[in-house]
């Protein structure tokens, strides 16, 4: 947001250094960002000098350019080349030197040393138009002889200059959003901390009278939520021109351009109190009769952009008495229905729109206008109709209208100051310093807010309505702080500090070690969107739409929900490093997934694993390059959750129709771990053509099995252990793990390892329905030597109960 410092000028008493002033504004929370010093004339004149033209001879490679040299008070001349049919030796002209910026329809553009046909030019002689000093092109400025060399331009036309702070707003300050709004911030800051007596001036609306009611134009507000009050009133007999230069300059000195004295003063009011206004042709008010109301869904308006937009049923539009759409509600106007040199009555609107609704149509639609930014941040309600007074009364002046009609003012409830109370102690305890009730209430009273004694601790104070974001005591506290000033704080010379722990290892300790860990094994990080195309899970995707979280992304209208879960978004991911020829891929992520419950929304984090391509990079080494495979991803999760120390889980055949087969890792009815194939079907539907191989773990159950995990420190055997094999022939519906749980409730002593290295199967050989495993135990004894009579024994009873249990036939 820019300020002017002429324009505070009109409203309080300041007579002070730049920089001081500056430093005022930045301790009452409107932090500036930049000062500079500008001239009041469109571009401005920086870098624009008298010269005198020495020499004018012909280009020697253009007829109708000339080259010339100049002398513009430097130690050098300078040689420029002129297109104008005027230039000639002797005379005094405007130049350009390297280094200034110049306009062309608005668009700046710089001066720079460079050659024209082959000549060296150094800056460039101007005329009128060319420094937005008139319209005239036909040649060069032509000044009189006496003009003293060197001069600066706006010097020799003695331009008004101005000094303009550039605030950094943030979100919160509704009250600063205008130029009397600061100067209030202003004037309650010097009061209490200089002593400034005179009061705030306030523009005067006493003036203000409606001579007829001739043209009245009728309100209907039907969305009383989007628009709490809607004000306005109707003026006749417009001229429509250019505004008065003081108004010019004001609004010049700020960035905005300055468009007709209708145009002008709407924007002059909006920057001066922050309420927007909205001037409508009242002869193009259909039915003369004004309807605000929510837009039908799909509804076509052409704006004053000449775009055509199409209307979201959320928009709020100000439309005629047919109904038919004339304006975006506090965001943007019509192309029909707005002021032209034609215009000879109008209708000025002066309303109070819903912050959030503004806001998001303003997004919407991508129009962040001046008018939206004053709204979304929250505008004072109760100032509607003294912005109309005092608008009405300037285009009465500077546009000889007439007031037609009484003012139209649709107010049903009442938005009235919020009383909020507030402790002495507490605002003492909060700020760190020892301020006297008086203080405190002469702090409240600057800033315009009454009080009410509550008892000896509290006071009763009633907020402004222009301060849209003071709801709590800490909101008033922290305005009592501005205005008592930061500086004034004390420093302390005692540190207190409370220690604190966390139960070890941490969530991001057990987060960084597993990134570790998988990035030394060849695995990349990757960070997918949050957002996804809900088409991605259409044709019976196993996912409810119902639990579907939508968003409104007006940048991206394609990615309208949060991902629901991780796979999609990884395989996406996976297609992406595909089509660029990355075929060979291990990829994990530690993200969130979002669905919608009946009462609220549930995110889940996960860390998940992609693994797709060769399991080994081509080499010299090796000639074999198979394929990744389910027991490879299988591997990686088995050593990422020995590496956090987490054991003792249950192994089981997966259902999830996300994948063609897999394991779930559990605890109960807890999972911790699936891994598997991706389906066909969903990797076609992607467009992904080779295999990819998933594995899913809930990072809160991952992060609870390692806090709980109990690693312990054994000693090596000096015993040698013993290996036995055995190849067993079972049904093929018997699993390795029905094996492995029967070995280990036989022996759990000498027993240390189970291995599966091979599986047979050929009906011929093993019988029809049946597989052969080769299946190796590891024995060991930490105290001796174990003999082959103590391994038989063991042996014999692992015989016994698979032979029993599982129908097994040992093969010889």
């Amino acid at each position: 947001m820019k300020t002017s410092l002429s324009w505070l000028k009109n409203y309080v008493d300041l007579d002070l250094e730049i920089n001081d002033l500056s430093e005022i504004l930045t301790t009452i929370g409107l932090e500036v960002e930049g000062v500079e010093e500008v001239e009041m004339i469109e571009g401005g004149l920086k870098g624009v000098v008298v010269g005198h033209v020495k020499t004018c001879e012909k280009h020697p490679d253009a007829d109708k350019l000339s080259l010339t040299t100049v002398n513009v008070g430097g130690e050098s001349d300078l040689q420029i080349v002129c297109g104008a049919p005027n230039v000639g030796p002797g005379k005094k002209v405007l130049v350009a030197t390297i280094g200034t910026t110049l306009y062309n329809d608005d668009k700046p553009w710089k001066i720079k040393k460079g050659k024209i046909r082959g000549q060296v030019s150094e800056g460039m002689i101007c005329a009128e138009d060319e420094l937005g000093l008139g319209a005239s092109h036909d040649g060069v400025m032509i000044l009189p002889e006496d003009t003293v060399v060197g001069t600066p331009a706006a010097e020799y036309f003695n331009i008004e200059s101005d000094v303009v702070f550039d605030i950094g707003l943030t979100p919160n300050r509704s009250d600063a959003t205008s130029h009397l709004g600061v100067a209030k911030d202003l004037h309650a800051y010097l009061k209490i901390n200089h002593g400034l007596t005179k009061s705030v001036k306030e523009p005067d609306i006493n003036g203000f009278s409606v001579e007829y009611n001739s043209f009245p134009i009728g309100v209907e507000v039907r969305d009383k939520v989007a628009c709490p009050r809607y004000s306005g009133l109707t003026l006749s007999n417009v001229k429509v021109g250019e505004s008065p230069e003081w108004m010019q300059n004001h609004l010049k000195a700020i960035g905005v351009r300055p468009i007709s004295n209708i145009v002008d003063i709407t924007n002059y009011v909006l920057h001066e109190l922050g309420q927007p206004l909205h001037a409508f042709d009242a002869d193009k008010i259909s039915g003369k009769k004004i309807i605000v109301k929510k837009a039908e869904p799909g509804e076509k308006f052409l704006s004053l952009d000449e775009k055509e937009r199409t209307l979201n049923e959320e928009d709020l539009m100000i439309c005629d008495g047919d109904e038919k759409p004339m304006c975006i509600a506090g965001v943007f106007g019509g192309l029909n229905s707005g002021v032209t040199d034609e215009t000879v009555n109008i209708f000025l609107e002066s309303a109070h729109f819903e912050a959030g609704n503004t806001r998001r149509t303003s997004t919407r639609h991508l129009l962040r206008t001046d008018a939206a930014k004053v709204f979304e941040k929250g505008s004072d309600p109760n100032i509607t109709v003294f912005a109309l007074k005092r608008a009405a009364q300037l285009m009465v002046e500077y546009c000889d209208a007439t007031i037609s009609s009484e003012i139209v003012d649709v107010y049903p409830t009442e938005i009235k100051a919020k009383e909020i109370n507030l402790s002495y102690a507490k605002v003492n305890r909060l700020i760190g310093a020892d301020i006297s009730r008086d203080e405190i209430h002469n702090i409240l009273r600057a800033m315009e807010m009454e009080i009410n004694p509550i008892n000896d601790d509290q006071i009763k104070v009633s907020v402004p309505t222009n301060k849209a974001d003071v709801i709590r005591d800490v909101d008033l506290i922290e305005e009592i702080l501005r205005i008592y000033g930061f500086n004034k704080i004390e420093i302390p010379t005692k540190v207190s500090s409370t220690l604190s722990f966390t139960e070890f290892p941490s969530k991001r300790k057990i987060i960084e070690t597993t990134a570790n860990f998988l990035s030394s094994i060849g695995y990349n990080e990757m960070m997918g969107l949050s957002l996804i195309e809900s088409k991605k899970y259409e044709d019976n995707y196993p996912l409810d739409e119902k639990e579907f979280v939508y968003i409104n992304n007006t940048s991206n209208i394609h990615l309208d929900i949060m991902r629901p879960e991780l796979m999609v978004s990884g395989l996406l991911s996976v297609l992406h490093n595909h089509n660029r020829q990355q075929l060979d891929l291990r990829l994990f992520e530690f993200g969130k997934s979002y669905i919608k419950t009946e009462e609220d929304f549930k995110e889940t984090e996960f860390l998940t694993l992609f693994v797709s391509g060769k399991r080994r990079l081509e080499s010299w080494r090796h000639d074999f390059k198979p394929q990744a495979d389910f027991f490879d991803i299988k591997k990686t999760v088995n050593n990422t959750l020995g590496r956090l120390g987490i054991s003792g889980y249950q192994v089981s055949e997966l259902e999830d129709p996300r994948l063609a087969y897999g394991l779930k890792y559990h605890r109960g009815q807890s999972n911790l771990a699936i891994i598997g194939e991706v389906d066909a079907t969903i990797l076609n539907k992607l467009g992904i053509k080779n295999s990819v191989f998933y594995a899913e773990i809930p990072l809160k159950m991952m992060v609870k099995s390692a806090k709980s995990a109990k690693n312990t420190v054994k000693k090596i055997s000096k015993f040698p252990s013993i290996r036995r094999d055995l190849a067993l022939v079972v049904d093929k519906g018997v699993k390795f793990e029905n094996i492995q749980k029967l070995a280990v409730k036989a022996d759990k002593k000498l027993l240390k390892e189970i291995n599966l290295f091979d599986v047979y199967t050929n009906e011929e050989h093993v019988g029809k329905g049946k597989k052969s495993y080769a299946i190796s135990f590891q024995f060991e004894d930490n105290t001796k030597t174990l003999n082959d009579s103590e391994i038989d024994k063991v042996m014999k009873k692992l015989i016994g109960s698979f032979t029993h249990q599982l129908g097994a036939v040992i093969r010889e």
